[in-house]
């Protein structure tokens, strides 16, 4: 049971994929402008985590290892990925259209987001069990989604303060992001 603490808390704060290792800065800058759009992204990545971590742990300790293509796993992992960005796209698109044109490009970026590849490779390299990949994913979806609704909160109260012209928008925010890095830095003296 610690163990699953430890690696819950790695993964969500001191190895958060964001601030610490620098993966999925493309719906991190372009999707936490708004609080309500940066949480539903921050739902949806968590829960193409989850899913992917458990489908690409069966087909890793079932497949790969066993017929000896370990070597073929990105290609499988980005193919459960996509697929399962496709369904959630289009799940969400058919009950919630507002929120299917808020997150607009960055839904199906999602596919392309490297923090759901990473904690797919992850799980694989650390040999995780199952319950730790699940662990491990939970962990890292939320760390995700608490980055993104921090910088968003503070993006929203950004665009009502008196910002200078040439720090308005991208540049503020990327000072931001990096205030926050060094903020959840702070986090590995913990562990």
């Amino acid at each position: 049971m610690n163990n699953l603490i430890m690696i819950f808390i790695s993964m969500a704060l001191v190895n958060n994929f964001v601030l610490a290792r620098f993966l999925g800065l493309c719906p991190f800058f372009g999707v936490s402008k708004k609080l309500s759009s940066a949480f539903s992204m921050g739902i949806a990545v968590t829960l193409v985590m989850l899913i992917a971590s458990i489908v690409t742990w069966v087909i890793n300790n079932y497949i790969l290892i066993p017929y000896g293509v370990e070597y073929m796993n990105i290609i499988m992992y980005i193919l459960v990925i996509a697929a399962l960005v496709q369904i959630i796209e289009l799940f969400i698109k058919r009950t919630n259209l507002t929120l299917y044109n808020a997150l607009g490009i960055f839904l199906p970026l999602i596919t392309t987001n490297c923090a759901v590849l990473g904690i797919t490779l992850i799980n694989a390299k650390e040999s995780f069990t199952l319950v730790e990949s699940i662990v491990a994913s939970l962990g890292g979806g939320l760390g995700f989604m608490l980055v993104l609704v921090i910088m968003s909160g503070i993006r929203e109260k950004l665009n009502l303060a008196d910002t200078p012209r040439a720090m308005k928008g991208l540049p503020i925010a990327m000072l931001v992001g990096m205030m926050l890095g060094l903020t959840f830095f702070g986090f590995g003296g913990i562990v």
